[in-house]
């Protein structure tokens, strides 16, 4: 579409309020609109899906006023004059990922994370599916990577110890004579986009398959490649196995400006020091423009889209075993959905999530309606679904561009700069393929100035703690003979021993919070939700840290749990 084009269709909507400048080969949105929703319509309007050619947003709204970036509590000097050859901004599925390859080579690799822990925006609030990509068209950068990194996954997960499951995917019809035209479509996915495995399935074998399943399908499709995992575990393994293999990784860490002198990073600012990185990956998700902003290099927008998800008791996980959702054909052009079921590694079911344009960035509160919205949906697709299964719920907040696809390329005018981002699901399945091309480029790129050898003491695995509840009789009693701490059982929702909790103390990325623990082996992650098990859980930390009770926080450090004694 034509900048005229643009501008015509503009006018017409907005009678003059925003319009569209070309600048650096970019299309600048400018102007002023009162309601966010009307900033997402005029910028999509302007974009062009799977475009290289991006649409930054410029438009003053009066709803959407920024708020400052939460930033750590803690400032010291511990990263003043680190000079890495690669620093990763960002703390998520992809900044983990690409710098676990990075240290497949001879390089000082360090990586910020601003928050207490990995894995707590949307990698660590996503519903954990591996995807297929049927329905991924050719052109796109998903599309690029999503068949690689699903094919990675099971031998990723192996060599991490991270519990990984093709439990499959069903996309439920109701409606029969829809068949014919499905049919067409999962054969053109199958021949022109290599979706080997999709197959088209008869209402009674579906019924066969998932008895709990609304009675009225009258086929689906089934996905068989589809899969789940659980994100923030394997978001943890990737970090351990970096730092195993010689990477940094510095939490509580939040970029706050760069020294960029003729396109190229010379120094990044942060609240633990000053560091001059050789080159730097861009991998921050819903904060990727404000990085490439510092860096000089703002070509494209992120507009944050939240997603709520709920977590059901584990009694409701025997009720299907798979990835499912029906199908529905409607005309809306929005991006809110019902999102699907789905059988969780840790044999939950998990329902969601919707999708709803925001301007909070980090604003992650749920709100009933979108827990409404999603399981009036579900229920068409399983009447035995129940909100009185809820044991908790959360939401993430994605970070789209207004082209739908991810970037993952050097910077434009700033050398030594590469950035991952746009980053949105399927963004959990590519991360491995793309994690191997990111790290290519940058070794090409630090090539220039010296020979990069491989790392020949590289070890891609990582062993994970031990899971009492997933063992036989005999093996958890050998491990209790070996050491008793792991026979005092304290969370019974999961069957969380002490042994368990001290050894996530003592990981190579350790956080030592409650959260940080449940994240790490799942104390309070069952149906009471930490209510008998976390002053245990408290004090086992305080234990180990040599520290009073009132010191443990929840997760950052201005979560306090308790403030002293009451007698």
């Amino acid at each position: 579409m034509s900048l005229a084009t643009i501008n015509k269709k503009l006018y017409k909507r907005y009678h003059g309020a925003v319009r569209a400048i070309l600048r650096d080969g970019c299309i600048v949105m400018q102007g002023r609109l009162d309601k966010w929703a009307d900033v997402i319509d005029a910028c999509s309007l302007a974009a062009t899906k799977y475009s290289a050619t991006h649409v930054v947003n410029d438009i003053v709204c009066e709803e959407a006023q920024d708020k400052p970036i939460r930033l750590p509590a803690l400032t010291d000097d511990a990263l003043e004059g680190r000079q890495p050859d690669v620093l990763v901004v960002g703390g998520g599925i992809s900044g983990v990922s690409i710098a676990r390859e990075l240290t497949r080579w001879k390089l000082d690799v360090l990586l910020v994370e601003k928050e207490a822990d990995l894995a707590l925006q949307a990698s660590g609030r996503n519903d954990g599916e591996v995807h297929p990509g049927i329905d991924l068209s050719k052109g796109s950068l998903k599309h690029r990577y999503i068949r690689k990194g699903n094919e990675m996954y099971a031998q990723v997960c192996r060599e991490l110890d991270v519990p990984f499951r093709r439990v499959g995917q069903y996309v439920c019809f109701d409606k029969g004579y829809l068949k014919p035209l499905v049919a067409l479509y999962c054969l053109w996915r199958k021949r022109h986009d290599g979706i080997s495995d999709t197959a088209l399935i008869s209402g009674k074998e579906l019924h066969r398959r998932e008895p709990n399943f609304a009675g009225d399908f009258k086929f689906a499709i089934s996905n068989p490649s589809s899969g789940c995992v659980c994100p923030y575990g394997l978001t943890i393994a990737y970090a351990e196995n970096a730092v195993q293999n010689g990477a940094q990784v510095a939490l509580n860490c939040a970029v706050l400006g760069m020294e960029v002198e003729n396109g190229v990073i010379k120094s990044v600012k942060t609240n633990r020091g000053t560091v001059y990185p050789k080159l730097v990956v861009n991998a921050a998700g819903v904060f990727a423009e404000e990085i490439a902003r510092m860096a000089g290099d703002r070509f494209f927008s992120i507009h944050p889209r939240r997603g709520t998800n709920s977590i059901l008791d584990k009694k409701a996980g025997a009720f299907m075993h798979s990835i499912a959702s029906i199908k529905e054909i409607t005309r809306s052009k929005t991006h809110s959905k019902g999102g699907g079921i789905l059988h969780t590694v840790h044999d939950n079911l998990l329902v969601g999530p919707d999708a709803v344009e925001t301007y909070e960035k980090e604003n992650v509160a749920t709100r009933r309606e979108s827990i409404e919205h999603v399981f009036s949906k579900q229920k068409k697709t399983m009447p035995r679904l129940s909100e009185g299964d809820i044991i908790t719920y959360f939401t993430g907040v994605r970070a789209p561009t207004f082209e739908e696809d991810f970037i993952i390329e050097h910077g434009r005018k700033t050398q030594n700069l590469i950035h991952c981002a746009g980053i949105q699901s399927p963004g959990l399945t590519t991360a491995p393929a793309v994690a191997v091309d990111i790290a290519a480029m940058a070794v090409e790129m630090l090539e220039k100035d010296r020979p990069v050898e491989k790392n020949p003491g590289f070890s891609p695995v990582r062993r994970g703690v031990p899971v009492l509840r997933e063992m036989d009789d005999a093996a958890r009693d050998a491990l209790i003979r070996q050491n008793p701490d792991y026979g005092v059982i304290v969370c019974r929702c999961e069957e969380v021993s002490k042994g368990e909790i001290l050894d996530a103390l003592r990981s190579p990325v350790c956080v030592p919070t409650v959260d940080g623990v449940k994240k790490r082996v799942r104390p309070g992650m069952g149906r009471c939700q930490g209510g008998f098990c976390s002053p245990v859980v408290m004090q086992i930390i305080a234990d180990f840290l040599n520290v009073p009770l009132s010191e443990v926080k929840k997760s950052a450090a201005e979560s306090a749990i308790t403030f002293g004694r009451t007698k």
